[in-house]
């Protein structure tokens, strides 16, 4: 139950974490109450929307919408913290374009007054890893942990939608991000980068040939540094790097294709006293071996 010191934030769940990875939604919502957040849930949220095929079809149209489930969040007087990278581009990139063009943002009202919306621009959105580095403070995470991850080699994966554009993202030099690395440290464990570090995961490309070939060489890059997990905050990137890893391992016939994918709040969880159950690592189809004496029921 929050209390009187903690922050409130409205959570944008989007869609694909609630519907595919529920295990990522109960990760945020049981270790972030310990930061001091408040998760608040709104009734009428709907999806982003998707930030690259539904915005080429009709950008005024994919506006529209998103300016709408950001009327919701001011109506509450609450800002937004979203837990996926495309979600967060959607909202932010709309927060940008309707703030800065009024005749824009006029066009967006007339067609949101038909639902009687409107939207003034005034609440904020944050993706939750800057949520805890801007809002919380760092330092919150390694106050709540009582597992440190000592040990654990991470690979840090930050993917595409969570730093480009930066000037609509706001979350780190792209060229150079240090946010997760840091996040994981602040658990105990050892973040490292692998020489791909920077690749895509291939997800959105649409030549048949260029993602398997790109998530090979970052998968060995990986498994290079021996890291122990692949740590991820995107569950677009998850889907690749789990399931997509069973698939690649048979394409290429390659058995060294086994590093684990894990959202970067099981692992906080995780550091903060649950099991694995408890922050859904049993749902993975690319199980993780050395997480299970960090596990509270192997204490």
């Amino acid at each position: 139950m929050a209390n009187e010191n903690q922050k409130k934030f409205a959570f944008f769940p989007g869609c694909l974490i609630p519907v595919r990875y529920p295990q990522m939604e109960a990760a945020i919502r049981k270790t972030l109450p310990k930061l001091g957040v408040d998760v608040v849930d709104l009734a009428g949220f709907t999806c982003c929307p998707d930030p690259i095929y539904f915005k080429s079809y009709d950008k005024t149209a994919w506006l529209a919408v998103a300016a709408r489930n950001l009327a919701v969040a001011e109506e509450a007087g609450l800002n937004v913290f979203t837990i996926c990278s495309g979600c967060t581009a959607t909202l932010s990139e709309t927060y940008q374009q309707l703030n800065t063009n009024k005749k824009l943002k006029d066009e967006i009202n007339m067609r949101l007054a038909r639902v009687g919306k409107e939207y003034k621009g005034t609440a904020t959105i944050r993706h939750v890893a800057t949520l805890i580095r801007d809002e919380v403070g760092i330092e919150a995470v390694a106050a709540s942990v009582v597992r440190p991850l000592e040990g654990l080699k991470v690979a840090i994966h930050y993917g595409c939608h969570l730093l480009k554009p930066s000037h609509v993202m706001r979350v780190d030099d792209p060229d150079d991000p240090h946010i997760l690395d840091d996040l994981v440290a602040e658990l105990g464990a050892t973040p490292v980068r692998h020489e791909e570090w920077i690749l895509c995961c291939g997800k959105a490309c649409k030549h048949e040939e260029a993602p398997p070939a790109m998530m090979y060489d970052l998968l060995k890059s990986v498994a290079a540094v021996e890291a122990d997990v692949l740590g991820v905050v995107c569950p677009s990137c998850f889907n690749e790097f789990d399931l997509g890893q069973v698939r690649l391992a048979r394409q290429y016939d390659d058995e060294t294709l086994k590093t684990p994918a894990v959202y970067y709040f099981q692992l906080l969880g995780l550091a903060q006293g649950l099991t694995l159950e408890e922050v859904g690592l049993h749902r993975h189809k690319v199980r993780a071996p050395a997480l299970e004496k960090y596990s509270a029921a192997a204490v």
